[in-house]
């Protein structure tokens, strides 16, 4: 592709289509205002099998509250610009995290909290409809825990944990099974990030905060999966009788 950042007519359709159908299953994600065509010629080998064909362009125009992103912070870290950094993610906080004082001290511990309960109940809501993000880096992840990217993507058709919506990805890097682990990577990233403007105390409360990640998510997964089933209450069983089920159709 040469990275020319074009994006072709079928493509933006399934972009479309899949944002609108996340929205309305209620699953936290930006929105496509409007598709327009466009007539300059772009060129694709849509099944990577070396069969380049010419394609008409499209752009897709997504809303969202922010863009911002887990990136967005980890690049000012990396390159040491701390009073940036400073200033942009209080900015953040002032305008999309209104339950956090600006006066707190611990502001920016608080965000980091928010942001890894709602990173691990996104990611839970997109395993319970089976949809698979094909590139789950720290640039896609936003930091309002919404759904951003919808460059490659796919619903799983029946269960199968070793699901690569990515055709790209050999490795299977993101396949569907490590989204909840992938989901960690990035909030790790965002924690290194934040470090400099820690003090001690706060960087080991952050530290305790990224290790109840799994616990979040492990709950609300199970949540979502519970009524799924129509479960009630709570038994012991229930995590086992998920987990058999899941095994069954993976068998089926």
């Amino acid at each position: 592709r040469n990275g020319d950042g074009r994006a072709v007519l079928r493509s933006s359709v399934r972009e479309f289509l899949c944002s609108e159908a996340m929205h309305y299953l209620g699953i936290p994600t930006s929105r496509a205002a409007s598709l327009v065509v466009s007539d300059d010629d772009v060129w694709r080998d849509q099944f990577y099998n070396g069969n380049i064909k010419k394609e008409r362009g499209a752009i897709v125009l997504r809303l969202a509250k922010s863009w911002f992103r887990i990136g967005s912070l980890e690049i000012l870290a990396h390159s040491g610009e701390l009073n940036l950094l400073r200033r942009l993610l209080d900015f953040i906080i002032q305008e999309h995290f209104p339950s956090i004082a600006m006066n707190d001290s611990n502001r920016y511990l608080e965000f980091f909290s928010t942001v890894v309960s709602e990173t691990a109940n996104l990611i839970s809501l997109w395993m319970s409809v089976g949809f698979a993000h094909g590139v789950c880096n720290t640039d896609n992840f936003s930091l309002l825990s919404i759904t951003i990217d919808y460059g490659p993507f796919g619903f799983m058709d029946s269960y199968d944990p070793n699901f690569v919506p990515n055709t790209s990805d050999d490795e299977g890097r993101y396949k569907i099974g490590n989204q909840a682990s992938v989901g960690l990577f990035n909030l790790s990233k965002l924690l290194q990030a934040l470090k400099p403007l820690l003090d001690p105390r706060q960087k080991q409360l952050a530290s305790q905060i990224l290790k109840g990640y799994g616990e979040h998510y492990h709950s609300r997964f199970t949540e979502l999966f519970k009524t799924k089933l129509g479960l009630l209450g709570e038994n012991e069983n229930d995590n086992y009788l998920i987990a058999f089920l899941l095994k069954v159709s993976l068998l089926c």
